[in-house]
């Protein structure tokens, strides 16, 4: 269901180019890598799908994402990567946003979408809303042109859009966030529940071979 409505939101003409309209269903665009954080022989991966117009995301990613980072990801004991979903064309100006540092910038640029979501999402227009992401750039130390050149990118945006298709109907995603523990699809819940699977997971993870 949301990924008919997110091609739908993605043709939408706002502030910025309207950059599904010319795309082919049928065209195979090249999909885009995860971007992951922990060791990368951590015995556990979860993976998250976010949006960053969602607000249980952002409740996420301020109240749990941090244990999660501390008790497990920092020890090395978990590989975290997140997924966008784009559920309308504000939501994917934001993941090109994310991705316009580059990949070792994504998770900090993330965070600050997440935290100010309120902020940035009160916008009126489409151009005032527009205008809130390019401080957040700024803020990240993008220039007002790299930033241009970002969301001109069609090729770019066509391909954040078929990773995103891809993955989420690989993965029967319907809602976010949702998350793939140990390759297990969990719903959005509080962090003592999800450190309960976590905990499990890794108690099933084979010892690392010596």
């Amino acid at each position: 269901m949301f990924l008919r409505f997110a091609a739908t939101a993605l043709a939408l003409s706002l502030a910025l180019p309207a950059v599904a309209q010319d795309a082919a269903p049928e065209a195979q665009v090249e999909t885009l890598p995860d971007i992951a954080l922990g060791a990368e022989d951590a015995p556990l991966t979860i993976i998250e799908y976010a949006s960053f117009t969602c607000g249980h995301c952002a409740n996420f990613h301020s109240d749990v994402f941090p244990q999660l980072k501390a008790e497990y990801i920092d020890s090395g004991q978990v590989r975290f990567v997140q997924r966008d979903v784009y559920f309308d064309q504000v939501g994917l100006w934001a993941g090109i946003l994310a991705r316009c540092g580059g990949d070792d910038k994504y998770y900090a640029v993330s965070d600050m979408l997440f935290d100010e979501q309120e902020e940035w999402l009160s916008g009126g227009s489409g151009d005032e809303i527009a205008a809130n992401l390019r401080r957040i750039g700024l803020k990240a130390g993008m220039t007002e042109e790299q930033m241009t050149a970002c969301w001109d990118d069609t090729a770019k945006v066509e391909q954040l859009i078929a990773t995103f298709q891809q993955n989420a109907t690989a993965d029967e995603v319907e809602a976010t966030p949702t998350f793939i523990i140990g390759g297990e699809k969990v719903s959005n819940q509080p962090w003592d529940s999800m450190k309960g699977i976590i905990d499990a997971k890794l108690a099933e993870a084979p010892a690392p071979a010596e």
